[in-house]
């Protein structure tokens, strides 16, 4: 069955409602690989819905998490893309106001290269854009977005975009499943 997966040394967009809870997730499964490395999120200062870091201790360790706070638009992709170049960190997650084009998202995947071959870490970059997203470039762009029913905590995830796959939806009961494509098989982790 195929995975739903984030191929490392890459950027990779996610848009939807549930933008952030899938990338919480990702920084979840990722610590839990490797047990090191701290997550930078860089969101905004004028970002009204900034994460929960009380919600947060029982996914992520709080030592773990760097969170940064530029006062510019253009300094959010610069600290995103000095991180990635440095390796290290494993996963760095950027909240964008809008997609960026694809120049920044150029500069973005070279920084994630060059941070593989001389860091300590194969950095993972997500861009959390609102909407349907549409940042061009990006290697994959998954789209989040809340299916709950009645008693029933769900999401739907889908690959809206990637180079080396079609696009698939799954459905997840919980953060932390592997998630189910649409057919009802295991579609593994991410």
């Amino acid at each position: 069955m195929e995975q739903a997966s984030l191929p490392l040394s890459r950027v990779h967009e996610i848009c939807g409602r549930a933008r952030r809870s899938w990338a919480v997730h990702i920084a979840s499964r990722l610590l839990a690989e490797l047990r090191t490395g701290p997550i930078f999120w860089i969101s905004p200062t004028w970002e009204h819905n900034q994460l929960n870091t009380d919600g947060l201790v029982s996914l992520l360790p709080p030592q773990s998490l760097i969170f940064l706070s530029p006062l510019r638009a253009e300094d959010i992709l610069w600290s995103m893309e000095e991180i990635l170049r440095s390796g290290a960190a494993p996963l760095v997650v950027a909240d964008l106001p809008a997609p960026p084009g694809m120049t920044a998202v150029r500069r973005l995947h070279l920084a994630a290269e060059t941070g593989a071959g001389e860091g300590r870490f194969r950095p993972l970059g997500l861009l959390l854009t609102p909407g349907n997203g549409g940042a061009p470039g990006v290697e994959t762009r998954w789209q989040m977005e809340p299916d709950h029913r009645p008693g029933q905590t769900r999401w739907r995830l889908e690959r809206l975009r990637a180079r080396m796959a079609p696009p698939k939806s799954w459905s997840l009961d919980r953060l932390g499943s592997p998630p189910q494509d649409h057919a009802g098989g295991r579609a593994g982790g991410i």
